[in-house]
């Protein structure tokens, strides 16, 4: 088992930045392949990135890349997603998930989810 708490949400102006952290508890971290995912309103959860559980291995959205960097910190057993740029289409609730596979873009490959940290964006 491990447990998850995302945080680092808030409300930002659309330019601004934000870094999101998911701090894991329980099993050795550096086990799991770990990844962010985003639930809009009125749309499906989607894929945001994904790490591997070596961190040698990086996956994002295309809606993503060159704005989002996920990094992770197996000693403080934290995933970071730092996020530049933000726009209106950004905001959404963040999950941070943890896969005993390698980092993957698909939910289902995960099997623990945090509870979500909230991101507005205004603009």
């Amino acid at each position: 088992q491990v447990q998850l708490v995302e945080s680092g949400g808030g409300l930002v102006q659309a330019g601004d930045s934000l870094r999101l952290s998911c701090t894991a508890s329980g099993r050795t971290f550096s086990r799991y392949g770990m990844g962010w995912f985003r639930h809009a309103p009125e749309k499906e959860r989607q894929f945001v990135a994904a790490i591997s559980r070596s961190g040698e291995s990086t996956y994002y959205a295309d809606s993503g890349k060159g704005r989002l960097t996920i990094s992770i910190d197996n000693a403080k057993n934290t995933v970071y997603l730092q996020m530049n740029s933000l726009n209106s289409e950004d905001t959404a609730v963040y999950y941070c998930a943890a896969s005993t596979g390698y980092g993957s873009t698909q939910d289902y490959i995960y099997e623990y989810w945090g509870q979500g940290t909230q991101v507005t964006v205004s603009s």
